[in-house]
Parts: C-alpha cells; structure tokens; sequence
C-alpha cells in the first residue's frame, strides 16, 4: 500500500471497490453453482477471499475470490460424493480450502513462486478450452429446467446424459434461461460502446428475478415447489468461523485435487497480476503474492468459503474502475458483505435457469478464442498441448488435466532439450573458420567439430554418437588431431563429463590429440572439480575469449604449430602450410 494513500486515492479505490462488487455479487453464486455447492459459500468468499488476498497481496489491482476454473476444479473434486450428501460435501469442500491455502503457503515459504512461470502458456489454454465446454455442458440441466440425475462416482458426461435423457424440458425455465443470455450480450455490448459501468450480469439477474417472480414462476405453491427451480434462500448472516469436519479418507480424495488447485489457483493470480503490472508498471513480488492467495484460501477454509484464486473480469474491472491501490479490494468484500446481510432474501426469487445462462456466457467468454487459435497453428508441441490438456478436462477429470498437461510437456521438451547438435567446421580457402559445405574437399590434419546444446544425461546418447563418429573418422582416415568447439554448450553434468572423459582417455591412448576450445567457465570449473588437470595437459583447453581473441582459432593456430608435416591436399590447397596463423579468421 502507498504511504502518501490520499482521500483522493481512497475516493478512487471506494468506487472501484463498488464496482467490483456489483460484479462479484453475481458471479459468487453462479460459480458456486458450478461448484454444485451453495450460493452463500460463493458469496462468503466473496468477501473473505477478497479481503485476506487483497490485505496481504503485492498486486494493487488482483482481486481474489471464487473463479470459475478454479469452482469447476472443485465440482470435479467433490464428485465422489452422492448429490444428496450435501453437508458432507459442504464440509469436504471447506478441508479442500485449507489444503489448498497450506500447500500455497509452503510454496511461498520455501520460494518456489517463480517455478509456475514453467507451466506452458498452451497448457493453461488448452485448460481455459476445455474447462469452458465443461461449464457450459454442466449447466444444460438447470438451463432446460431438468432435474440433475446420476451419483458422484458416475463421470460428469454420463450424468449429464442420464440428466437430460431423462427428464422433461420446462419451457418458462428455457425461457428464462435464454433471454438471460440475450441480455446479457446486449447490455455488455451497450456497456463497451457508451463506456457505462459493466454491471451487465447483475441487471440480467435482476430483470430475470423480476420476470419470474411478475409470473409467478418462482413463487412456491401450496406443495412448496414452484413452477422453475430458484436458488433458494441465502442466509442474512455474515460468515463465521468454523471448523470442518474431518475424516481422513477425504484427505487421501481430496489430495490430488488439492495440489492441481493450488498450482492452477497460482498460475491464475499470477498471470493476472503479471498481466495488469505489465501496463502499470508495478514491481510485483511473486511468492509475497502466493503467501497472500495461500492465507485466503486457509482463512477462507475456516470461514465456509469456496475455495478462490485471482479473478481475470473482476481484476480487469478494478483496473479499469480506477483502482490506486488494494483498498479498492477490501472495498469490494465490504461492500459484498453489506448486499449479503440487507439483500439476502431476495436471492430466493433468482431462477437457477438465469444463472445457467450467465454461466453460459462466462464459459463462452472463459476462452480465448484468439489465443487459442495461435496456439494451435504455432506449431505441433503448442497445438498437442492444447489438445491433450482440453480433452483431458472434459474426458478425464478438470482437477489432473492441467497435472497431465504439464507431465506431457515435460516428456516433449526433455528430447528436445536433450538434441545436441554436432556440426563439422573447417578453415576456408580464405582462411576463414567455417561450418563445411558439401563440396569443401575433406581435411586429413584434423577434425574439426563444433557441438551446440544441453550436456546434461538426457544428451548422452547424442553426445556418445558424436564420439563414436569422431573415433571412426580418426581411425579411417588416420588424423591425429581433432579439435571440439563448446562455446555452445551448457550446463554439462556427471554423465557428461564421464562421457568426456572416457573420449578423451580413449584418443590419448590411440595418440590422438584432442583440444577443447571455448571452455566455458562452469565446464572449467567442473573439470577441476573432477581433477582433470591431473592428466589432461594445460594446453589441450582453450577457456572462451572475447570473439577478437577467438579461442576456436587459438586452438587451431595450435594443431598447425604441432603439425610435424602437414601432406594434407585440403590445407595446401588454401596454402596453409606455414602461413602467418594470425591470418585466419572467425566466421562461425
């Protein structure tokens, strides 16, 4: 928070704040409904969520609460449990909070904030693709007025055909359902082009409410039903502390879910507060803002909350609203937590069929369809990602499709990672050094290679097969000198530097000289960890120079100076035999 905070900067941050919270109010009960827990948990994270993470963050824009990812994460977590064990998966659902807020907070504790920035950007799309479509197939039940069927051990595709096969369609609730949909795209397109406040979803919600209960439709006859399912009645009451029932066979359920959550939840927040300081120009500290989402989450465990993370349209509406600081944050819970405790009662007029339509619309709007369509045509890894995550969510479970979608990438990059590349250079008739072209004549004085990539062990193969072919070539065409080049190589671990070792035994048993240029400092420094200094004469290494002082050309200045007699058609065609080797030139 800013020390020189103003009246001015409290003013700004308070209208955001409202904003905001105009915003929220909708969004908390729909993403709870998506969650299939009730509307109140929503709003009570609403206002905890929001105000722990905005009280502790490092974003002066991030605002944090129930996402709709993250919600859908939590429907799929909680699906072992039957649709009539609600209080049970109520109180799961608070446990899977804390789990989650103290796994984020153990990451923020031992630093490891900036490893999520390893998670591909085409794995959180192809998670944004296919937890939209999830979104949107979950609703069709509430959307057509059709009562939900099927248990929690039955896959959420199977359900939803047992749901819509077989029920009835209530053609009010449809109705209701669609026109919400309609005006919620009408009003935000008016909001865009007049810049009006973006209260689109509350109107929408509103008018639908009006609508229903003008008809009749979500007034309860003499049975007690009504005529479209409502959300029903939300408690006048603020959240209070409470602790979850626990039961240690949740914990073995809830485990895995609880770590995909909290990865997804930071790479959520993260991305967003990156994204919003990329334009403001805010110094962000990463892990302070994970020990900021792990306190809501944990905090917010205890105070019944759904569990939240960094919220895309919310954060974007404080930014846009004029928000200074986190204040215009603490405004919005406060101001969710006065509608909750005035208003509450007339959530019971709100149709379930005109918040399926608002999700609808989130879901449609969950995904980047821009980004989505680069990705795909950037190239096959991009475009694997994508659909290997997407179709993960929707065919697997949402809760390990990003987890497989970042086990894919790993098993994809590290062959690419481990590809050394080899490459054979040789000193030109203009005595120029140079990669060699097909029609260069081949040179008898030496071999000249020049290796390019990762030295760590998923390269050895790569590096025992550039070996082998230099093993070869020396014994076919009896050169007694090879020279390699690393100036391109990095990170070179045991297996290696074993590698290297073996060779460079190998050829000085065969007298073969082999001389390392371009030795960079952490190779350095490993082989005098390794003592090769012991047998490896000083002058078979050329450490990397600045490129006036090449050691590439050093090294080969040296094999001409060890040369007794050099009969090679190739050097006394570029007459190289005793020329002034200060002549030779760098071009590689």
């Amino acid at each position: 928070m800013k020390l020189d905070y103003s009246w001015g900067n409290a003013r700004h941050d308070l209208l955001a704040g409202v904003t905001v919270a105009a915003i929220s109010l909708p969004q908390a009960m729909a993403y709870a409904m998506i969650a299939g827990v009730d509307p109140r948990f929503g709003l009570y994270s609403a206002i905890v969520v929001t105000l722990v993470a905005s009280i502790f963050g490092s974003s002066s824009h991030l605002i944090n609460g129930p996402t709709n990812a993250i919600s859908l994460v939590v429907f799929s977590a909680l699906a072992f449990f039957d649709p009539d064990a609600r209080f049970d998966a109520y109180q799961a659902m608070f446990l899977l909070g804390i789990m989650i807020g103290t796994i984020q907070i153990l990451i923020a504790v031992f630093k490891l904030g900036d490893l999520t920035r390893y998670i591909s950007e085409s794995i959180v799309i192809g998670f944004m693709a296919g937890a939209g479509t999830l979104v949107g197939l979950t609703q069709l039940g509430n959307l057509t007025g059709i009562r939900d069927r099927g248990t929690g051990q039955q896959h959420v595709l199977y359900r939803l055909w047992l749901t819509l096969s077989g029920g009835h369609v209530n053609p009010r609730a449809l109705g209701i359902g669609l026109g919400t949909i309609v005006l919620v795209v009408v009003l935000r397109k008016l909001a865009r082009r007049y810049r009006l406040p973006q209260l689109d979803m509350l109107l929408a919600l509103i008018v639908a409410g009006v609508v229903a209960s003008a008809f009749g439709w979500s007034k309860p006859a003499l049975d007690g039903k009504t005529v479209i399912s409502v959300v029903g009645s939300v408690p006048r009451s603020l959240p209070l502390p409470h602790v979850p029932e626990i039961k240690f066979w949740w914990v073995k359920e809830l485990s895995g879910s609880a770590l995909a959550i909290a990865f997804l939840g930071l790479l959520e927040a993260l991305a967003i507060a990156k994204s919003i300081a990329n334009t403001t120009r805010q110094s962000l500290d990463y892990n302070r803002q994970c020990l900021a989402e792990g306190l809501a989450n944990l905090t917010g465990g205890f105070f019944q909350c759904l569990p939240g993370s960094g919220s895309l349209t919310r954060s974007a509406i404080n930014f846009q609203a004029g928000a200074v600081s986190r204040v215009s944050g603490v405004f919005a819970a406060g101001t969710v937590a006065l509608v909750v405790v005035a208003l509450a009662p007339f959530a019971r007029y709100i149709p379930k069929s005109a918040l399926a339509g608002l999700l609808l619309v989130t879901a449609a709007r969950l995904v980047d369809w821009k980004r989505l369509s680069y990705a795909m045509r950037a190239s096959r890894y991009d475009a694997g990602l994508v659909l290997v995550t997407a179709l993960s969510a929707v065919f697997i479970s949402v809760e390990f499709s990003i987890l497989i979608g970042v086990a894919l990438s790993i098993l994809l990059f590290v062959p690419r990672a481990a590809l050394l590349r080899w490459s054979e250079l040789v000193v030109s008739s203009e005595r120029v050094v140079r990669e060699r072209l097909p029609d260069d004549p081949p040179c008898t004085a030496m071999l000249l290679y020049d290796l390019e990539g990762e030295l760590f062990f998923g390269a050895a193969p790569e590096l025992d097969r550039c070996f082998d072919q230099l093993k070869q070539r020396t014994r076919d065409e009896k050169i007694r000198f090879v020279v390699l080049r690393l100036k391109r190589t990095r990170n070179p671990d045991m297996v290696s530097l074993e590698r290297f070792d073996h060779f460079l035994h190998d050829m000085q048993a065969r007298d073969v000289t082999v001389l390392l240029c371009g030795v960079r400092p952490e190779f350095a420094k490993a082989m005098g960890n390794l003592r090769f200094q012991d047998w490896l004469p000083a002058d078979r290494t050329f450490p990397e120079e600045a490129e006036k002082f090449s050691a590439t050309l050093k090294a080969v200045r040296h094999v001409y100076d060890l040369l007794e007699q050099n009969s090679c058609d190739h050097c006394g065609h570029n007459e190289l035999v005793g020329v002034d080797r200060q002549a030779l030139y760098y071009l590689v």
